[in-house]
């Protein structure tokens, strides 16, 4: 069994401590991922009450997994997932280019 750490991730502004035997940075990716979801819940709905918000990006999220999940198929590897996960990260964190 592996060790657990405690580690800390923001979302929504809001710092949680979290204990994990999972490493901190796959952890603030996950946060991160859904601090995002958050967001764009936010930006789409208007909703501005915190467990609305909660609710409606839980139902987003869990729509999406079912939709993976019902895919059929093999499953996409962790490793390809996590270098997908990060190209579009770094996509996201780069600045427009207004020449484009």
């Amino acid at each position: 069994m592996a060790e657990k750490s405690t580690v800390s991730v923001r979302i929504r502004g809001q710092e949680f401590r979290l204990l994990s035997g999972d490493d901190a940075e796959s952890l603030q990716r996950v946060a991160g991922y859904l601090d995002e979801t958050m967001r764009t819940v936010e930006e789409r709905t208007g909703t501005i009450d915190s467990r609305d918000l909660a609710l409606l990006t839980g139902l987003n999220l869990a729509r999406e997994l079912m939709r993976v999940r019902e895919g059929g198929g093999a499953p996409m590897s962790s490793k390809r997932l996590t270098a997908l996960t990060d190209i579009v990260e770094a996509e996201l964190a780069a600045p427009l280019d207004p020449t484009a």
